[in-house]
C-alpha cells in the first residue's frame, strides 16, 4: 500500500517518483524523469485531472494529439478522460511535481506497474501483457486506462481473459519491492 515520502523506481526508464502529498483528494507526486527515447502509452485517467509543474529540465506532454513542451517553471493540468502521454525529450534529467486530483488508488497503480517492470514483465515498450492487463483492469479501471486497444475492446478482454489471468496466478496489485 502506498505511503507518504515512499519512494519508487522504474528500473527500466530511470523513472524515481517519491509521494509527497498523499490524500484522498489529491496526490502529488516529486518525479524525477531522465531522457529517453521511450515514450509511455497513451492513455486517460477516467476520474482523474492529471498535471504537472516542472521544476528543472523539460518535459514533452501530449495532450490530446497535441505536443506542448513544458521547460522549468511551467505547469499543465489534464482534464479527466483525456488521452495523453509524456516524455524527457532532453539531455539532461527532468524534475517536476506532478497531481493526481482526486488521488484515487494511483499510487497503489505505479506500485504495481514498477514492480512489474523490476520482475522484467514488460515489453521494451512498457506495455503490459495480454493476461496481466487483464489481471489489472478490475482493480484500476478508475485510475487508468490505455486508448489503445479502444477501452471496450480491453473490457471484453478483461471478462474473457481474467478468469485464466487468475488461474494462473496473476494478481492485480502488487506491492513494490524496489
Amino acid at each position: 500500500m502506498a505511503e507518504l515520502n515512499q519512494t519508487i523506481a522504474n528500473s527500466q526508464t530511470g523513472q524515481r517518483m517519491e509521494f509527497v502529498e498523499l490524500r484522498p483528494e489529491l496526490l502529488r507526486i516529486d518525479s524525477l524523469n531522465p531522457p529517453t527515447p521511450e515514450r509511455e502509452p497513451t492513455h486517460v485517467h477516467p476520474r482523474q485531472e492529471s498535471g504537472a509543474e516542472v521544476i528543472s529540465g523539460a518535459l514533452v506532454f501530449e495532450v490530446d494529439g497535441v505536443e506542448r513542451r513544458l521547460a522549468a517553471g511551467e505547469s499543465i493540468a489534464i482534464p479527466a478522460g483525456t488521452p495523453h502521454r509524456f516524455w524527457n525529450p532532453g539531455e539532461e534529467d527532468a524534475h517536476s511535481v506532478q497531481f493526481f486530483r482526486p488521488a484515487l488508488d494511483i499510487a497503489a497503480f505505479f506500485e504495481t506497474y514498477f514492480e512489474l517492470v523490476r520482475r522484467g514483465e514488460l515489453n521494451r515498450k512498457g506495455e503490459l501483457p495480454l493476461l496481466r492487463l487483464a489481471a489489472m483492469v478490475p482493480e484500476f479501471s478508475d485510475e487508468i486506462r490505455p486508448t489503445s486497444p479502444p477501452w471496450p475492446l480491453v473490457r471484453a478482454m478483461t471478462i474473457v481473459l481474467g478468469p485464466v489471468a487468475r488461474r494462473r496466478g496473476l494478481e492485480g496489485r502488487l506491492a513494490y519491492r524496489g
